[in-house]
Formats: structure tokens, C-alpha cells, sequence
């Protein structure tokens, strides 16, 4: 069984629409692009580094998989290297024709029934960055292991959110965390069993 992992950077107000870039992701004609880049420090490199030094496949969206397509194999630092040479599940009705598609396959049809399937073979962890849309396509139909969140400490107001109307309800254990000289919360969250219900309120 192969465990999928969500490295996700996420405003304080739930946004996690680009956060590299001004031109990474305009849709519906987000203008705040590059919130993350300020606040990146070399503590939250160094954990993800530490995130991405164990063996990893990527599972991705069609738009990220574009994006880093069109980074990485020019990129020249250390973390290059091992993300081209991941092997790439990318979630797309449409053919592939970057360089990476010869390490990338094509989950098309039913993509939750596609990562179920893929999940529940050999391999390494599975690695989500970005991909929204399929994030929220793992969320619903409860396929996510472990979140590994990068919270900045900014509010957007605007724009695409990690969790958004058809999550699947679900209990999480905090089992990492830590804050660095920016103000980034870097926090791990288990899959844990349902949610806990009770009330505060007194019986009768």
C-alpha cells in the first residue's frame, strides 16, 4: 500500500492558489500571485528538503504537471534532480507531449478509482504539489494519508482553496510541527479515523 502525502503552501485564510508566481495560476482573474515567495526562508527550504530527500513518485494535475514541466529539467538546484527523475501520475483525458512524458503516465477515466488502484500497488510515497482539483478529488473520496501544510501568515480574501464544499468529513492527528523566522507554520497531519463529535453543551 503506497501512502499519498499533500505538500501544500496555504494561506492562513485557506488559499492555495498560486503561490510562486503572478503568472502561475490567473484564474478567475486572481491578481495576488507570489504570496508565498516573501516569506519562504531558509527553514521552510530546509524542510522541504527534508520532505522531498525519501524516495517519491509525483501524482498531479494536469496545470501542475504544465508548470513543472516547464521548470525543473532547466532548474539546477539539488531538488531538480530528484523530481525529474520521480516518475509522474498525472490526472488528464489528454495527451502528454512535454519532455517529462517519458516518465509521466496518464491517469485518465475515473480518477479516483485510477489513484485507488495505484495507491494500493508497490512503490514509494505519492507526493501531491499544487493540483488543486485533484486534491479536492482525493479529499472527497478520502484517499489523502497525510497533509504536510505550509501555512504563510497571510490573508488572501480571494481564490482557490485547499478545502473546498465535497471533502470527505475526517479526523487528522497533528504528528509534526514547527514555525519558522518568517512566520510560517509547517504542520504534518495524519489520517485518523472520524471526526469526534460531542457537545459543550449541558444534557437536558
Amino acid at each position: 500500500m503506497r501512502k499519498i502525502n499533500v505538500l501544500t503552501f496555504v494561506t492562513m485564510d485557506g488559499v492555495m492558489q498560486s503561490p510562486g508566481g503572478p503568472e502561475e495560476d490567473t484564474r478567475g482573474s486572481f491578481r495576488h500571485g507570489g504570496w508565498s515567495v516573501g516569506y519562504f526562508d531558509e527553514a521552510v527550504g530546509q524542510e522541504m528538503g527534508k520532505e522531498m530527500g525519501e524516495p517519491f513518485d509525483l501524482l498531479l494535475g494536469r496545470r501542475t504537471y504544465e508548470i513543472f514541466a516547464s521548470h525543473w529539467p532547466h532548474a539546477t538546484d539539488p531538488i531538480a534532480g530528484v523530481i525529474n527523475r520521480a516518475a509522474k501520475y498525472v490526472a488528464t483525458n489528454s495527451p502528454l507531449s512535454t519532455d517529462w512524458s517519458k516518465t509521466a503516465v496518464r491517469l485518465d477515466g475515473d480518477v479516483a478509482e485510477a489513484v485507488r488502484k495505484l495507491k494500493g500497488g508497490a512503490g514509494p510515497q505519492l507526493q501531491v504539489h499544487g493540483s488543486g482539483i485533484l486534491i479536492q478529488t482525493l479529499l472527497e473520496h478520502d484517499l489523502v494519508d497525510e497533509l504536510w501544510l505550509k501555512i504563510f501568515p497571510v490573508t488572501i480574501g480571494s481564490g482557490r482553496k485547499l478545502f473546498a464544499d465535497g471533502t470527505s468529513p475526517a479526523g487528522f492527528e497533528l504528528i509534526e510541527t514547527s514555525a519558522s523566522p518568517s512566520g510560517v507554520i509547517i504542520a504534518k497531519y495524519r489520517r485518523a479515523g472520524a471526526v469526534k463529535l460531542g457537545s459543550f453543551l449541558s444534557p437536558g
